[in-house]
């Protein structure tokens, strides 16, 4: 299982991710502004369905993070799971961005809580499976690289979306709203399709234990897990909040108008793109927790500058959006390679392969994150920020929310990510220890799969 996987393979593997990534990020920075401004639904309506939503379909994590680590199938633990769970996001996805004018809160309440019982079967299998890929400690950043980057090639070509609709076709936003609906649900199947059948799994431990409710609640107490919810929370709120007052705060402080606010965004996640090879490499030389504790340090310093930034400045903008979004991918792709890691270690204590459920752990943090941060409409308003009518206390809000809570939040990561205890050299003794306790059971290493092969698995 350690062994090196091609680029092209985990091309394959991480192709699923653009049409997710594409569906997530318009559910932070365009979805809420829609609703509000488009179809008049109140703003605090608005937050209020995406926060509790999102809170609630947390719930659902640890269920499906159980179930999974029982699956048992020729196709494997966790690929017949991102199978189902993609018809779901494709009407999910297509009620929400088909909306018209008149739709009520009860329309976006129902098909919130429809896209992200998808969501959630989709990410976490999606992750989960990335984790087994490898067991050596380098590769998995290169695993969750590959998929972090294919998150990042998502949003990058559902930002472009707006432009070109209102810009070529002449469109409005309601249909540039429509063209991402359609890249979404027509996308998410092939994509599926070819990393489901293309990409082996390889073969699950035998069952040891349960995996449930109590098991979650444990692994919560680990030191090493709990570090990582932390930094995988505040890394995931941080931007959240950032993006989803983008489109406000771009407008309203810096002058832009839609388009150029859009052209801003893609450019921020452009640099993301070109960010996400550094970390990897940087977690070669000084271990994956420093290089988290690296990028979160640069995001909190960057996120400052964009106060001091002059009004209608788009090239001085342009350059704090490129610094900005760098750090962008470090968090999402380190941490899920650190998780995979300490799946390891869980197994070697208890002796139950815990996959599922330490990255439903993930998946529920990166979903609280951006909860609360599209929850932050709500202590905007009660700040006093009205989205028709400028006034002086609510301008204050939206920035100190856009740029200075972000930015305290990173520096508060680098800080924890400091003290993880989890380096490649205790790794490299946990897996050494495994694979003793593996040959004396008599356990033969299993080969590398093929795209639909579950061959025998070790035993323990």
């Amino acid at each position: 299982m350690s062994q090196r996987r091609s680029s092209w393979a985990l091309a394959r593997f991480a192709s699923p991710a653009i049409p997710i990534s594409a569906m997530g990020l318009p559910l932070v920075v365009y979805l809420p502004e829609y609703y509000i401004n488009s179809l008049g639904l109140p703003m605090a309506m608005v937050g209020a369905a995406f926060l509790i939503v999102k809170l609630v379909d947390m719930m659902l994590d640890p269920v499906l993070g159980g179930i999974m680590d029982g699956t048992r199938s020729r196709f494997g633990r966790f690929r017949p799971w991102l199978a189902a769970g993609t018809p779901i996001i494709a009407i999910g996805t297509f009620a929400l961005f088909m909306a018209q004018p008149g739709v009520g809160p009860l329309y976006l309440w129902f098909w919130l809580a429809v896209l992200y019982v998808g969501y959630s079967m989709v990410v976490l299998s999606q992750t989960a499976w990335g984790a087994v890929l490898s067991s050596d400690y380098q590769q998995r950043s290169r695993v969750f690289a590959w998929w972090q980057g294919a998150n990042v090639v998502g949003m990058i070509l559902v930002l472009c979306l707006p432009p070109i609709v209102t810009g070529v076709f002449k469109g409005d936003h309601l249909a540039s709203m429509q063209a991402m609906g359609w890249f979404i649900v027509l996308l998410a199947p092939l994509t599926v399709l070819l990393a489901v059948t293309t990409v082996g799994e390889p073969a699950a431990p035998p069952k040891h234990g349960k995996t449930g409710l109590k098991q979650y609640i444990a692994l919560l107490g680990r030191p090493s897990v709990q570090r990582l919810l932390i930094a995988d929370l505040l890394m995931g709120l941080a931007p959240g909040i950032a993006g989803t007052l983008f489109l406000f705060f771009f407008e309203r402080m810096k002058g832009f108008d839609k388009t150029q606010a859009g052209i801003l965004l893609l450019i921020y996640f452009i640099a993301a793109l070109a960010g996400a090879p550094i970390w990897p490499m940087l977690a070669k030389k000084i271990g994956k927790h420093r290089s988290l504790a690296v990028a979160s340090v640069i995001y909190a310093v960057v996120q400052l500058t964009a106060v001091i930034t002059p009004p209608g400045e788009l090239v001085l903008g342009m350059i704090v959006l490129i610094l900005a979004g760098l750090p962008y991918s470090a968090a999402p792709l380190l941490v899920r390679a650190m998780m995979a890691d300490i799946g390891d270690e869980e197994r070697l204590q208890s002796g139950v392969d815990k996959t599922g459920l330490l990255y439903a752990i993930a998946t529920g943090t990166l979903k609280l994150g951006y909860a609360l941060a599209v929850g932050v409409f709500i202590l905007l308003g009660a700040l006093g920020f009205d989205p028709k009518t400028p006034t002086p206390a609510g301008d204050a809000a939206l920035v100190g929310l856009y740029s200075f809570a972000p930015a305290v939040l990173g520096l508060v990561v680098a800080a924890v990510m400091m003290r993880y205890p989890l380096d490649a050299n205790r790794l490299a003794e946990i897996q050494r220890q495994l694979a003793a306790r593996d040959a004396a059971a008599g356990a033969e290493p299993p080969a590398e799969p093929g795209p639909n092969v579950i061959l025998p698995a070790p035993a323990e």
